[in-house]
């Protein structure tokens, strides 16, 4: 029988200690090691395999899996270096296709590193594309390794005892639970692969030299400098010392084996480099070197693979670490950075020298720094699970011009996230083809949306410039978040109150005026000729303890939730030894509420002031720097304090169905394109999204029919043209609205066949909609970022006011919540001007339908539902488009390199 199950290409995925697996599909040439892994089992291990302990199991088992590929049939195995380490496979019955039976087997002594969970986890996902829905599996009573991986996966596992056998059963449908025991165990596996990079007993420089200003010079200066307590070799076969480092020809010739060599060869001689660092036995890599052509770059990282290296780089400024006891930096920035408890991983050197610096002159520091440069290993996603787990990072900095695997940064940057600030650049280019595109989804989400969608719905807090992402950094680091927007701005100068008062607005902060009560204890610890509004103007004549004394007050009062003290420097406070920069960074302690500085006569842009309990309060030169800082401050403690959020269960799903029609209009077009209105409604039925009545008609007397048929208790209807690639039919004038009569309908239908001839395949007719407010929503799949959901204003403006929101799939309650409250148009769906709201819970279900169909099928390139009318009584659909692609479902939670 021909297997017509598609392809899955080789990965490389993590074990739990940290080294590399090639996972890939088995081939008839593997007999011999097959045979061999089984072979050489001891007996007791081929009994729990195979209920006995004789050797000629091994013959037949190899035989079985290496043979003709067949349906029903799918097998995986885990080498490295060319040895097969275990091996996972599923048979299923023809008559019952959707389950199937499930077999490990792990080479003997390489037990309880994850081999075997690995390898299952490759093969759920491989079956759920094949269609297959459970797995039944024997083990004898006694195996308990294989009992407790079934157990352990995070899937659904019921048992069932006979004898000295057990019978499972595994249900393959993924939720949460499964992606966080995965997650949970890649995090090991990740963190277990970084020590050699971060904390290194061992540093080798290939490529420092005795002239000086080369770049490897640099670096091997710098860890020779920094006192790097490891043991520390150049590599250059010129000398047999360098600064006073020990010199060797080679890597291999080294008296011991490096955990990490770093790279600043010519670019030409990297693949060779990593080639003998791998046979070495080195773990790690941080390449410096630029300029590699394409085949000198996919031979690095094909010796990275092969020999279980992790990889920094290519073009990169290089990798240090601050925590004591592993202080390294192979680094050739300027100066070595200052120890603290900032990670930072930028792609661009520049922007890290950039942060290194301004996260010295802030006092923060770092804890980790990572260079990333080309990318083609080491990522951001492997940076924030080191934090994570490092124990001494609280604050993470990001600048990442490109994302390997958004949705698992997404999860993993959730996590982390409620854990400590994730802070980033916002470096997205918008993606100007993308305005030339077909629908109104397509043209709506540009690449900036699409980044905006993650880093909100991530939790992570997204500045503009490495000047913004400092400034809220160093409030992030220095104060605690405030429960709310309510801010107060003192200040000694009226003017300088005026601009923090319009930043503070500007930046979407409330300035609201003070109590009676409140402002009355202001004014009595104030001058005469103040003023207690908001903001609060103490005026010149001020004094340090009168100054302190309102900070206090105002940031003890419920009903502020941050402090903004603008002072300019004042004749009258230096001729009476007042310092107002002391009253608001003296005691007592540390404020329950964030209070920040701005001081216009300062130079640097931001610095953080020390009080007298240790802490600090940052102080900026603009208002509009500080009010950005607050703003970004309140922002994630609302975050913090809103629920997680869950996928929702949904009903009336026909999953198979919605599969089989897009791999029948695939079959039948492979090259893709729109489906027709028919298949249209039947893809949205599969997933219980309401629409409009409607009939197809290719004929004038059809036409006329349906009309008949259709008409809605005013007796109108409406005329659509239809062909394949019409889109956009209002501009192409290809509708005709409110036909009262089979005249009406008939003169529609004439007009439409006479300007489309030649295009027109037919028309939809439609009862005309009763009124309501004209929404849109859609999704396009993005190539890298997976499904992106777009909600907004509908009708035939939608793209002119452009008031729309996005959000990246699967999408949650919080979710949708977010997508229709955050348009400019949301208040017309809650009820405005004594109108009642419309049918918000039919909405919410409509965008959960419509993010589950954008899951389920990524073979849709993109939907354009426009109008969705919205009324009190419900939701509905009036118009849908829906272009198909021939994509290959690819499972972006699964444990791989890239």
């Amino acid at each position: 029988m021909k297997d017509d199950t598609p392809h899955r290409p080789a990965v490389h995925a993590l074990l739990m200690d940290g080294t590399t697996v090639r996972i890939r599909a088995v081939e008839p040439g593997d007999h011999d090691q097959l045979e061999g892994l089984y072979a050489e089992m001891s007996p007791d291990n081929r009994r729990l395999r195979f209920f006995s302990a004789g050797s000629r199991s091994a013959g037949l088992a190899a035989d079985s899996v290496c043979a003709p590929a067949r349906r029903g049939h799918r097998a995986l195995l885990a080498e490295r270096a060319g040895q097969v380490l275990g091996l996972v496979e599923y048979h299923a019955a023809a008559d019952a296709p959707h389950t199937a039976e499930l077999a490990v087997a792990v080479a003997d002594g390489l037990h309880h590193r994850g081999v075997g969970t690995l390898l299952v986890e490759h093969l759920v996902s491989a079956a759920r594309t094949d269609g297959i829905t459970a797995f039944t599996a024997d083990a004898l009573s006694d195996n308990h390794e294989v009992l407790r991986l079934f157990a352990d996966l995070g899937l659904t596992a019921t048992r069932h005892f006979d004898g000295p056998e057990v019978h499972c059963a595994i249900d393959l449908h993924v939720d949460e639970t499964y992606l966080t025991a995965s997650e949970a165990r890649g995090r090991t596996a990740d963190v277990a692969s970084l020590e050699p990079l971060l904390k290194p007993r061992s540093i080798a420089v290939v490529g420092a030299g005795r002239r000086p200003g080369s770049v490897g010079r640099a670096l091997l200066h710098h860890l020779h400098e920094d006192g790097f307590t490891g043991r520390l070799f150049a590599v250059n076969s010129a000398t047999t010392s360098i600064l006073g480092v020990p010199s060797y020809p080679c890597v291999g010739a080294l008296p011991v084996v490096p955990d990490l060599v770093v790279v600043a060869s010519p670019a030409g001689t990297v693949p060779a480099v990593a080639e003998g660092c791998g046979k070495a036995g080195v773990r790690a890599l941080v390449v410096v070197s630029a300029g590699l052509d394409t085949e000198q770059a996919e031979a690095l990282l094909t010796a990275c693979r092969t020999h279980g290296m992790r990889l920094v780089g290519p073009n990169c400024l290089g990798v240090a670490n601050t925590a004591p006891g592993y202080r390294f930096d192979a680094t050739f920035a300027a100066a070595h950075p200052r120890a603290g408890t900032a990670g930072v991983a930028v792609q661009s050197g520049g922007i890290g020298i950039a942060l290194l610096e301004g996260l010295s002159r802030l006092g923060i520091g770092v804890s980790t720094f990572a260079s990333l440069g080309d990318k083609y290993d080491v990522s951001g996603n492997d940076l924030l699970q080191w934090w994570e787990s490092d124990g001494h990072t609280d604050l993470a900095l990001l600048h990442l011009e490109s994302f390997g695997n958004p949705r698992a940064f997404s999860r993993t940057a959730r996590r982390v996230t409620r854990r400590m600030p994730v802070l980033t650049v916002d470096a997205g280019r918008t993606d100007a083809g993308r305005r030339a595109a077909a629908s109104h989804t397509a043209a709506a989400a540009t690449g900036t949306m699409t980044r905006q969608a993650l880093f909100t719905q991530a939790g992570v807090t997204a500045t503009r410039s490495v000047g913004e992402l400092l400034e809220a950094a160093a409030l992030l680091h220095a104060q605690p978040l405030p429960v709310g927007t309510r801010v107060a701005v003192l200040t000694n100068a009226g003017g300088a109150g005026v601009l923090a008062a319009d930043a503070c607005a500007e930046a979407g902060l409330t300035l609201n005026p003070p109590s009676p009560e409140l402002a009355d204890h202001l004014l009595a610890a104030l001058p005469a000729g103040a003023s207690a509004g908001n903001p609060v103007d103490a005026t010149a004549a001020v004094t340090e303890d009168a100054l302190h004394t309102c900070v206090e007050r105002l940031a003890g009062h419920p009903s502020v939730d941050a402090v903004l003290v603008a002072l300019v420097p004042t004749a009258v406070a230096a001729a009476t030894g007042d310092d107002l920069v002391r009253a608001v960074t003296r005691g007592p302690g540390r404020r329950a509420k964030p209070v920040i500085v701005v001081r216009l006569e300062q130079d640097l842009p931001v610095t953080l002031l020390p009080v007298t309990d240790g802490e600090a309060i940052p102080s900026y030169a603009e208002p509009q720097a500080a009010a950005r800082a607050l703003a970004h401050a309140a922002r994630r403690a609302a975050w913090l304090a809103r629920s997680v959020g869950t996928v929702p269960a949904l009903d009336d799903i026909d999953t198979s169905r919605a599969h089989a029609l897009a791999d029948d209009f695939l079959g039948r077009r492979p090259e893709g394109g729109w489906l027709d209105p028919r298949a249209c409604a039947e893809l949205l039925s599969c997933y219980g999204i309401p629409q409009l009545p409607w009939a197809w008609a290719e004929t004038e007397d059809d036409a006329v029919r349906a009309a008949e048929r259709l008409r809605g208790t005013d007796g109108r209807v409406v005329l659509k043209a239809h062909w394949s690639g019409l889109v956009h039919k209002s501009l192409q004038h290809a509708v005709h609205l409110d036909l009262r009569d089979e005249a009406q309908v008939r003169a529609a239908f004439q007009d439409l066949r006479t300007r489309f001839e030649g295009l027109m395949t037919g028309v939809v007719v439609q009862p005309l909609a009763s009124r309501g407010t004209e929404l849109f929503a859609g999704f396009v799949q993005d190539g890298v970022f997976g499904p992106l959901v777009v909600f907004g204003l509908g009708g035939t403006a939608t793209e002119v006011l452009a008031d729309h929101a996005a959000r990246l799939a699967p999408l949650t309650g919080q979710d949708v919540h977010d997508l229709i409250t955050a348009p400019r148009c949301a208040p017309l769906l809650f009820g405005t001007q004594g109108g009642g709201p419309v049918d918000l819970e039919g909405l919410e279900q409509v965008l959960h339908r419509l993010s589950r169909m954008a899951v389920d099928l990524p073979q849709l390139a993109e939907a354009d539902f426009n109008p969705v009318l919205a009324t009190p009584g419900g939701i509905t659909v009036l118009d849908a488009r829906i272009r198909l692609l021939p994509r290959r479902p690819q499972d972006p939670y699964l444990r791989r390199l890239r």
